[in-house]
């Protein structure tokens, strides 16, 4: 059975914006931690708290999480 895991690009959003993990949990109403634990792929967030992150940083739920690895910046996939 394939894993749960799921991917996400919190982390970069984050560093787009200068948010600091507890800056981004106090707007989510989460512990800090959690944020931290997101970011690693120890935990995955229900729906309703992606939909929330996702709103937070005002892009698709899409553009934050995925059941497949993102490609790396700058990798071959992608075009300028």
């Amino acid at each position: 059975m394939p894993s749960e895991l799921i991917y996400n690009r919190i982390a970069m959003l984050r560093a787009e914006r200068g948010i600091s993990r507890r800056e981004l949990a106090e707007a989510l109403g989460v512990h800090y931690q959690t944020v931290g634990y997101l970011e690693r792929g120890e935990y995955s967030p229900s729906l309703h708290l992606a939909l929330r992150i996702a709103v937070y940083f005002e892009v698709n739920v899409e553009v934050v999480f995925s059941t497949e690895p993102f490609p790396r910046l700058g990798s071959a996939t992608e075009t300028a």
